[in-house]
């Protein structure tokens, strides 16, 4: 069975806090509240974590992950950022968009696109996350909780750890957070591409 782990919405205990990044550093994969829904996440050497991600979502190998990241130096450790991308993550993060773009070998080839060679990345607006990934010190690689079968991704906490118990390690609840997934911008090729509309708004994108 899942833990299920309370915490504050704007102000997460630290207590609470390290007991989540211990359980990371355990290679556990969490359920966690986003600014735009929950998503599943697991540290970024959990070979495990990826595996069960992909099965959870009944997703194949082309699936793009994403690295959730603390800031804006930490997601420029992972990917290429050419001028143009540069101007257009800074002017949209934090917040609800994941951009694709070309790794840095610091990316484990595993969780790369087969033949794009390309990660998503993203920052996002959530209190609780950027605490987290404060106490944990390094990226989490993530991906939208959207189930077979379902297009928004989930909401609610005890929801997620009533339907999920036996197949993550544990659920943080910080109260019911967006239906809407992030928008995804791909920046890879030179100019944007908008491949999913979501939470984030997709015109300065569209306008590209």
């Amino acid at each position: 069975m899942a833990r299920f782990v309370d915490v504050h919405p704007e102000d997460p205990q630290p207590r609470r806090l390290a007991q989540i990044v211990q359980a990371l550093q355990e290679d556990a994969l969490i359920a966690y509240p986003t600014d735009s829904g929950y998503a599943l996440g697991c540290r970024v050497g959990n070979r495990d974590g990826r595996d069960r991600i992909l099965r959870i979502r009944g997703l194949d190998e082309r699936h793009h992950f994403t690295l959730v990241c603390r800031d804006f130096s930490q997601l420029g450790q992972l990917v290429q950022v050419e001028n143009h991308a540069f101007r257009a993550i800074r002017s949209a993060t934090p917040g609800p968009y994941t951009f694709i773009l070309k790794a840095t070998p610091e990316v484990p080839r595993r969780l790369l696109h087969p033949k794009k060679r390309t990660v998503g990345v993203r920052i996002p607006d959530h209190p609780f996350v950027t605490a987290l990934l404060d106490e944990l010190g390094e990226p989490m690689l993530t991906s939208t909780l959207i189930l077979p079968g379902e297009d928004e991704p989930r909401t609610v906490g005890w929801e997620v750890k009533e339907d999920l118990d036996h197949a993550v390690d544990l659920v943080v609840d910080a109260g019911e957070v967006s239906a809407a997934p992030t928008t995804v911008v791909d920046l890879s090729e030179g100019t944007a591409e908008v491949l999913r509309v979501g939470a984030g708004d997709p015109g300065p994108f569209l306008e590209d």
